[in-house]
């Protein structure tokens, strides 16, 4: 048996796969391509993959990451462009390649949120919610796992914060907390929306860049 780590893309008409649907679709391309996978045991057996942050339907990512084991050994090398051929829009392999550290030392995420404004962006638009995203407290209201609505402070999660302004988008590069506790990209356009809603922008992208370790390095 062979444990491989998939490095993909996430992009275009994509990102509207939901988890389940993706997870079907690599199971397709997988059999496509004729790689056996280990199943799990039991009356219902099925393909061990697993996907180690699993994106919000409707964002964009440069950096997902699949585990999954083959029946045989193998380094995987030359699986991306393999399984390339088979795969559809949107989503493309980078890299394949024996994991080294767990998804538990996944601690951050590089991303970037794209405040998008029909009518241009608004004057001081920048300078208000830069200090509104970087001050002591950012609270907001989020869906517990009681699905009970609460105050929730996401400042804490927020590690660095930097903006640029282009025609029409105001950009946010962000690296916040991937998991115990992890933060969607997409609350910091939330937090806008409730404590500036004059400038709430008219549409919101999300795109994750990077994985961090605990030490701010490229987690692979």
């Amino acid at each position: 048996m062979g444990k491989l780590r998939l490095l993909f893309v996430k992009e275009g008409r994509a990102v509207y796969i939901s988890h389940l649907d993706l997870l079907r679709t690599f199971q397709r391309v997988f059999l496509r391509q004729g790689l056996v996978l280990r199943h799990s045991q039991g009356f219902h057996p099925h393909p061990i993959l697993s996907f180690a942050l699993p994106l919000p339907v409707g964002q964009a990512s440069d950096c997902e990451l699949l585990d999954f084991e083959t029946a045989a050994d193998m380094d995987g090398g030359d699986l991306p462009e393999r399984l390339n051929r088979f795969m559809p829009a949107g989503i493309r392999a980078r890299s394949c390649y024996v994991p080294v550290w767990p998804v538990r030392e996944l601690a951050g995420l590089e991303c970037r949120v794209d405040l998008l404004y029909d009518g241009g962006v608004p004057a001081g638009a920048a300078e208000r919610i830069e200090a509104l995203l970087t001050g002591e407290s950012l609270v907001i209201q989020k869906r517990t796992k009681r699905k009970a609505m609460a105050d929730i402070d996401i400042r804490p999660m927020l590690h660095s914060l930097s903006l640029s302004e282009e025609p029409g988008v105001l950009r946010l590069h962000a690296a916040v907390s991937a998991q115990n506790p992890g933060m969607n990209p997409a609350l910091l356009a939330a937090a806008v929306e409730r404590h500036l809603p004059e400038l709430r922008p008219d549409f919101v992208q999300v795109r994750r860049l990077e994985l961090l370790d605990g030490a701010g390095g490229v987690f692979r």
